[in-house]
């Protein structure tokens, strides 16, 4: 859509180069508006005089100044082409739905999560089916406003995805608390139905025991040894990873008054009795 826009232009003064306004000397006025963008309404050869006043601008484009020592305002005609280059994986996004940049990123995203539900998009900008369905997800997105959603795209992040065994697009992982993944799979337009199913059954509000998780130690440890990851982890040892799992399963808990009290007395048995 093409739009007047006034731009005020300061005059200066350099020394000729290879451009003489003689040369345009036999151009029309709309001619010289295509090469300084200055509509031909407002433009006639009489508003420029020597060879000062046109030089190149960036990218070798010629830029013409009024002869007079004065700021003036002109009008330009320009095309707007807001959201004309956006990507179709930038659009319609909500609040709660971000890009992953790094590693770092997405397991501090998991991490930071606490006990809401956190949706991660796994998508190609090549692949047909992962465009055909982000107008749904973006919608489930605003319905959901208490689900965070972590968009990884493929072709920035490949190899993250490859220590993260993702081979198919598009592709979902659902994470939770201390529960860490709760689910994973693969949908299309026509199987949306599982990403509502999924969403509503892990979607409940819930209080985990225990930390949050977020990815599991052999997928951490897998993303640490790839070269093409600036990521740094250090392997939990045996003895941690079993000790979380217990604290996880079978979460302690304090004991009661009569707990106590059956702990502080002591019951002696012999053959005669009760001692």
């Amino acid at each position: 859509m093409a739009k007047d826009l006034f731009m005020k232009l300061n005059p200066i003064s350099i020394k000729p180069t290879r451009f003489d306004l003689r040369e345009f000397s036999g151009l029309s006025p709309r001619s010289i508006s295509s090469l300084c963008c200055i509509s031909p309404r407002l433009l006639s050869r009489s508003h420029f005089i020597s060879s000062r006043t046109l030089f190149s601008g960036e990218n070798n484009d010629n830029i013409l100044f009024p002869k007079k020592k004065i700021p003036v305002m002109v009008r330009c005609q320009t095309s707007l082409g807001i959201g004309r280059n956006q990507k179709w994986w930038e659009k319609e996004l909500k609040r709660n739905m971000k890009s992953v940049t790094s590693p770092e990123d997405l397991v501090g995203s998991l991490l930071n999560a606490g006990d809401k539900l956190v949706v991660v998009d796994f998508f190609s900008p090549g692949c047909g089916g992962c465009k055909a369905l982000h107008p749904k997800i973006c919608k489930i997105a605003e319905k959901n406003p208490e689900v965070e959603f972590l968009q990884v795209n493929y072709e920035e992040q490949r190899s993250l995805c490859q220590s993260l065994h993702v081979h198919v697009l598009p592709f979902f992982r659902f994470y939770r608390g201390s529960s860490g993944r709760v689910c994973s799979f693969s949908c299309t337009n026509a199987t949306i139905k599982k990403f509502k199913e999924a969403l509503e059954k892990h979607g409940r509000e819930q209080c985990s025991i225990g930390k949050t998780k977020g990815l599991e130690e052999k997928e951490l440890v897998a993303m640490a040894a790839n070269k093409d990851l600036s990521f740094d982890y250090k392997p939990k040892s045996s003895g941690e990873i079993r000790e979380t799992k217990e604290k996880t399963i079978f979460p302690q808990k304090s004991p009661t008054l009569k707990e106590k009290d059956e702990e502080g007395s002591t019951i002696l048995i012999s053959h005669a009795g009760v001692v």
